[in-house]
């Protein structure tokens, strides 16, 4: 491979450099900046990702959502945007409006067959990352949340550079072990980083029977809390699992929704009030 000339790394640099003061200047409009991520996959990062977006459009604020998972994106699916596509130009692009209140943006929306494989290397993965920030119309936002793809490398490195005034992260778990000791990672990650941990959710914990909606541990439970307590950081509470959530994600519906167990829909609200809580102080 030919090495770059001079006047080909300056060029680049230039051009670094100038997307660094967009992306500075995007991120001024957003209120607060959260990510969320996990120190494994199958923990349900997205389903948290894209309801804690739902939940906080639904109390009036103006919320994006950044699935930044670009070999497994699944927030078009919970969202029910599957098949949608990105409007405006190469560098001002309309991120799909949800609601009025709440816009999304994926690489689902660019790829023609959902079935299609990202076959990326890092260096181009980040710069992709850095595009959604500095391209992307997302306007004035109260919010704006980030669905990490899970474990700590490049994507979540990036975006954790590119947001270096973000809030801070939530990292989502479920109360085996084998996901504690990976969360336990994620937040050494967010420290690494210098970013806040706002708060450790611990998902699927418990299961809500659709029957007579009674909730039963069929995992080990309080896992996370504990976990929290130990790394000193929030814990923001727990969301049991029910039937009902495994189907309202594939319809892409919410489960703060309506549809949901009540069970369930409290306890995210619960999640959701501690973590405004975390934000104000």
């Amino acid at each position: 491979m030919k090495k770059p000339s001079k006047a080909e790394m300056q060029e680049r640099e230039r051009a670094f450099d100038e997307q660094n003061r967009v992306i500075e200047q995007k991120a001024a409009a957003i209120r607060h900046k959260i990510l969320v991520l996990s120190g494994k996959g199958g923990v349900g990062k997205s389903t948290v990702a894209a309801n804690l977006a739902w939940a906080l459009a639904d109390r009036a604020n103006q919320v994006g959502l950044l699935d930044a998972d670009l070999h497994g994106p699944s927030i078009p699916l919970m969202t029910g945007l599957v098949g949608e596509t990105l409007g405006g130009s190469e560098h001002a692009i309309q991120p799909v409006h949800l609601a009025p209140n709440l816009r999304v943006m994926s690489i689902g929306f660019m790829i023609a067959e959902p079935d299609t494989p990202t076959i990326w290397r890092g260096p181009l993965r980040a710069n992709v990352l850095r595009q959604f920030i500095a391209d992307v119309e997302w306007g004035q936002l109260d919010f704006l949340i980030v669905d990490l793809p899970p474990g700590t490398g490049d994507e979540p490195l990036t975006i954790a550079q590119a947001f270096g005034d973000a809030d801070g992260a939530i990292v989502v778990t479920t109360p085996q072990e084998a996901s504690l000791s990976d969360c336990r990672k994620a937040i050494n990650f967010v420290r690494k980083v210098n970013h806040r941990v706002l708060g450790v959710i611990e998902n699927m914990s418990g299961f809500v029977c659709p029957h007579c909606g009674q909730r039963t541990d069929i995992f080990s439970t309080g896992g996370g809390k504990l976990m929290a307590e130990q790394m000193d950081v929030p814990f923001l509470g727990p969301i049991p699992i029910a039937a009902e959530v495994v189907a309202l994600s594939d319809e892409g519906k919410p489960i703060v929704g309506p549809d949901s167990p009540q069970a369930v829909r409290e306890a995210f609200e619960s999640v959701v009030g501690a973590l405004v809580g975390e934000l104000a102080e």
